[in-house]
């Protein structure tokens, strides 16, 4: 990752993480700001200027903590310690949340926040699974922090609990040796290589990818693989037939017979579509309104039938190639 400039709030070199930060980008320029969450120049930037954005690291400190429950992969999702991201996937959720200023965004006071996840599962007779990867992709925030090592390392002899965090890169190898007592759960998403090169721009292609998931399940992590989002477009079902055949071919035998899998279908926004019709004018556009309704607060989902039947076709495609494989859920 290339960035071009540091905005900063002053607090952050309190923090043993936040001097390593300091000197790690001490060739850039270092902008003063007083909250990460209000950075008036960057607001005012037009949609056109999403790549240049991109380019921008936000160093901070979180300041809220509040956990959300979830029913699906987890049991809470958790603030933790980052927001946003550098890549560019034209139909990316966070955009929903930060629009054009969902550049990456890092917060230094990771003992805090890992302190406090530590505590809550001390306090309940549950054992919880915590999603700390909802926000941000960890996998390419580790790149720059180690704060995924140091995470992992810390937590692994908690009496309770679990971690887990989904990506979309494959640079894991630090991450190998580390003892995890598995309480740590790996999620990677794939799509087709198509899909990959042309929407998700600038994460990593789907053979490093399959690579990361042997590695971490040689290395015991219990690992779960998410073909999401799912976009239809013109030659979806051949692209999705050649992407689960991939997976059968490429996976090792020991991920092939342990691994969860969870298919999501794509949400789209206006926001998306203003951004994207600015950013990326020659790029695809994902709203087909033969395909897609309407949903709540500007945002877009496919047509029931339409979905029924690229459900059915997917588990099809996952029980003839991926037998041993569990469909965890479809949403």
């Amino acid at each position: 990752m290339n960035f071009d400039e540091v905005y900063y709030e002053p607090d952050i070199l309190n923090y043993e993480l936040g001097k390593q930060l300091r000197e790690q980008f001490k060739h850039l320029k270092w902008n003063e700001i007083e909250s990460h969450n209000k950075i008036e120049q960057l607001q005012k930037s037009s949609n056109s200027d999403f790549v240049k954005l991109k380019r921008h690291l936000i160093i901070g400190t979180r300041k809220t903590h509040k956990y959300v429950p979830n029913f699906k992969i987890s049991d809470f999702l958790v603030p933790y310690t980052s927001s946003g991201c550098s890549a560019m996937c034209l139909y990316c959720y966070l955009v929903c949340n930060y629009n054009k200023c969902s550049y990456l965004r890092l917060f230094v006071n990771r003992e805090f926040m890992l302190d406090k996840i530590i505590k809550h599962t001390q306090k309940n007779k549950d054992e919880f699974v915590y999603e700390i990867g909802s926000n941000s992709d960890l996998i390419l925030e580790n790149t720059i922090t180690g704060n995924l090592e140091w995470t992992i390392k810390n937590f692994a002899n908690s009496p309770k609990g679990k971690l887990t965090f989904p990506t979309k890169f494959h640079q894991v190898d630090s991450l190998l040796d580390i003892d995890h007592n598995k309480k740590i759960i790996f999620r990677m998403s794939v799509n087709p290589n198509d899909i990959i090169k042309r929407i998700e721009i600038g994460t990593s292609s789907l053979d490093n990818r399959i690579e990361a998931i042997n590695k971490m399940v040689d290395a015991d992590y219990p690992t779960g693989i998410l073909i999401a989002p799912i976009i239809l477009v013109e030659n979806w079902k051949s692209l999705y037939s050649e992407l689960i055949t991939t997976l059968s071919d490429k996976l090792s035998v020991k991920a092939k017979n342990t691994i969860s899998i969870k298919i999501i279908f794509m949400t789209y926004s206006n926001i998306h579509r203003y951004i994207n019709n600015d950013a990326f004018p020659t790029l695809p556009q994902l709203y087909d309104k033969e395909l897609m309704r309407g949903r709540a607060r500007g945002k877009y989902g496919y047509k029931d039938e339409i979905r029924f039947e690229a459900e059915e076709f997917l588990k099809q495609e996952i029980n003839q190639k991926l037998a041993n494989a569990k469909i965890i859920y479809i949403c």
